[in-house]
């Protein structure tokens, strides 16, 4: 049999994948309520959303009627009520983390700033339900949630408001501009608080009814900083600001408000205390938000995975349309059915966006499923340690660390934890790596390869009416990656994360779970991912036990050109292993799918090739990155100095009747008077790094058969089916 008549026997992907695919890779497929609030994000994504920008809302930074309206089909969608529980008007029992992702994948898909102005209200709610009084949530929440049948009442919508007005503006969130100080304070009243905030790019700032705003005391009678509720009915200014004129996410409105307000001091989120006199915040502003940004940063994440998959169809349909209406693309030819597809190199580059897009969606559900195993825990963490009067501070970290240690021990012995408190330190300590890792993977390289797929559109991409609107994805991109935190707050946070000890066990096992995987699914590129990651996690180690060559320390709070690019090699690893687990998901759980199970070879098949395709990408950008490091940060060889060691020509030639063929493997070699090879100096030797030289030639090798993954996957693009048209407007 020819090689030929082998390969058109190989199934293939044949449509592109739909919703019983995503469900069951990103685990929900056993969940009804998730899969109609899909449905409901999507029709209103899809339609109001998609008529809007194919209309050229974009085109205005005003907050106009037309966009305002996207409010109410928010709200009918149900939308509005994801966040909230069903005892303050939601629908969704438990953590809804998964949820709002979803949401925010779904409208993003279509348009980003739709995507934000729905979310953004969660964003206000935030602080809040993860650190507010029960009383404020009750009142906020039922607030926020849409009218129940026969009741008459608008509903309230809020804004967070964080950084602060140029020059201010992202220097860091622990400087804060707004001011908080005693205003009124009568003997046995609860005193009155004077608020001064200036906020710059505060989203929501054109209908939000309540604002929950950080600021410092600027009072001897309040100490430190907290977060606060603001309501525009509190006596002084509200003012909602001038729009902000930015070039992107112009479906949501966007402002630069001031604030003036006198506000009762309940309204301090969480609470507070009097001491001695002075008005103590029962959480600083900082505990609040990191509280907030550890969760919906991953939502962030996601949106800009979603517009790398969704310009997937649009692509594809240009390139096969790009040569029909000429008389040179006459209908049944290849040049009329497959366009540009017929050359490589564009399936190629198409195939390298897809796995992006997967990767990030893989690393970004599975950190929204994390935080939602996490939540529970936490809120048992936190009445335990209620109960046992542990404080906040330094007394709650001393607890945790024993903990901490205690589960580390119990999983270096190979145990199950059942302790919630040790499964909590645990979880934690994974959410605390995905989260920023997920923000700083997705973003970023998303938004590099968003700029990939715009150019596979040719000029047709920078138009307004752009199939998909690439254009308008492309450029929202680039504010989402600076979004709750610009790249260099991401790399910050794990270069402090990636190094704790209950992370590094669980990496460890990874390591073994990826070598067990390769020996049953060889075609994964899992084997290279496990390769890579070894190499990382020695890196690692080597980095903090090693100096420069100036006797300065490696890696250090300080020394962002070790820890950022250490924290970049990590990113790309762990989103190729979320897309294999993903695939595996799917493989093993599709069969049971009616819809999935005839196709679900050539599916499986296609996505197979994409994990090793993604892989091998990772796996060189790790390996890139990881030798710069461990050997750019030594001091080269030089001829003055180093050249000791190094052969003489007429040792050589002594040595050679002694050791035949020496002369051929010795690398430098000094002339009479010291004369030597036209170089920099001798060539480096790898003492103390001869593992690492190890580990990175057979990772080069592990690459063997990746790029004929590439052209599988290549093949498949040019055989699937596609719609006849989106299913939503251009």
């Amino acid at each position: 049999m020819s090689s030929n008549a082998v390969n058109a026997a190989v199934e293939t992907m044949r449509t592109l994948p739909g919703d019983d695919v995503r469900q069951v890779m990103w685990r929900f497929a056993d969940r009804f309520d998730l899969q109609m609030i899909v449905q409901a994000a999507r029709a209103a994504a899809r339609g109001p959303v998609a008529r809007l920008v194919a209309e050229g809302a974009r085109n205005s930074h005003e907050w106009t009627e037309e966009k305002n309206g996207l409010l109410g089909v928010f709200d009918e969608s149900g939308i509005t009520a994801v966040f909230l529980d069903p005892e303050h008007g939601g629908f969704l029992e438990g953590p809804k983390n998964l949820a709002l992702a979803l949401v925010a994948f779904e409208l993003a898909w279509v348009d980003a700033g739709a995507a934000t102005s729905s979310l953004a209200n969660c964003l206000a709610l935030a602080p809040i339900h993860e650190r507010g009084t029960p009383e404020q949530r009750d009142t906020y929440f039922r607030r926020c949630a849409p009218p129940a049948p026969g009741e008459d009442r608008e509903i309230w919508r809020g804004a967070f408001a964080l950084t602060e007005p140029i020059p201010y503006v992202g220097v860091e969130t622990g400087l804060l501009g707004g001011k908080l100080r005693v205003a009124e304070w009568n003997e046995g009243q609860e005193p009155v608080l004077q608020v001064d905030k200036r906020g710059r790019f505060i989203t929501n700032m054109a209908f939000a009814r309540f604002v929950t705003a950080a600021v410092e005391s600027d009072d001897p009678r309040i100490k430190g900083s907290c977060m606060v509720i603001l309501e525009h009915t509190d006596p002084g200014t509200f003012d909602r600001g001038t729009p902000a004129r930015k070039l992107v996410h112009q479906l949501s409105s966007t402002r630069d408000p001031v604030f003036s307000l006198r506000v009762p001091a309940s309204r301090i989120i969480g609470g507070y205390e009097i001491r001695d006199g002075v008005i103590v915040p029962n959480f600083s502003h900082g505990e609040v938000i990191e509280a907030v940004f550890k969760r919906t940063r991953v939502t962030v994440g996601v949106m800009t995975s979603a517009k790398l998959l969704s310009a997937v169809e649009p692509v594809i349909r240009y390139h096969r349309g790009r040569f029909r209406g000429g008389d040179a693309a006459a209908p049944g030819t290849p040049r009329y059915e497959l366009g540009l597809q017929m050359k490589e190199d564009v399936l190629h580059r198409l195939v390298d966006i897809w796995a992006t897009g997967e990767a990030g969606a893989s690393l970004g559900f599975a950190a929204a499923r994390v935080f939602d195993e996490l939540d529970p825990l936490e809120r048992a963490k936190d009445k335990l340690f209620a109960a046992q009067k542990v404080g906040r501070g330094t007394s709650m970290l001393k607890a945790l660390r024993r903990h901490q240690k205690e589960a580390a021990d119990r999983l270096q012995q190979g145990e199950v934890l059942e302790d919630p408190m040790l499964q909590f330190v645990v979880v934690d300590a994974l959410a605390n790596v995905l989260c920023p890792a997920c923000k700083l993977w997705n973003t970023g390289h998303g938004a590099n390869m968003m700029r990939e797929a715009v150019s596979l559109m040719g000029g047709y991409g920078i138009t307004e009416d752009c199939p998909g609107f690439l254009g308008h994805k492309w450029m929202d991109a680039q504010l989402e990656a600076t979004y709750e935190g610009p790249e260099a707050v991401q790399r910050r946070q794990l270069s402090v994360t990636m190094t704790n000890e209950l992370f590094l066990q669980q990496f460890h096992a990874w390591i073994a779970e990826m070598r067990e995987i390769a020996s049953r699914r060889p075609g994964t590129g899992a084997c290279t991912l496990a390769t890579a990651m070894h190499l990382w996690l020695w890196a690692l180690n080597h980095l903090q036990s090693t100096a420069d060559a100036g006797g300065s320390k490696l890696y250090h709070s300080s020394r962002h050109g070790v820890t950022f690019p250490l924290a970049d090699a990590l990113c790309w690893l762990l989103a190729a292993r979320y897309l294999i687990l993903d695939v595996l998901e799917l493989e093993e759980k599709g069969a049971a799918n009616p819809v999935l199970a005839e196709g679900l070879p050539g599916l499986t098949g296609f996505y197979t090739d994409l994990c090793h395709v993604q892989c091998a990408r990772a796996a060189g950008e790790a390996g890139r990155i990881l030798a710069e490091l461990v050997f750019g940060c030594r001091a080269h060889p030089a001829w003055n100095g180093d050249a000791g060691t190094c052969y003489r020509n007429e040792e050589l030639v002594a040595l050679e009747g002694v050791i035949p063929g020496l002369g051929s493997v010795a690398t430098d070699v000094l002339g009479e008077g010291g004369s030597h090879p036209s170089k920099a100096g001798p060539c480096v030797r790898v003492e103390g790094v001869e593992q690492f030289v190890r580990l990175r030639t057979k990772l080069d090798g592990c690459l063997t058969g990746a790029h004929l993954a590439k052209d599988r996957a290549a093949d498949a693009l040019a055989k699937v089916m596609i719609p006849e048209a989106l299913d939503y407007p251009a």
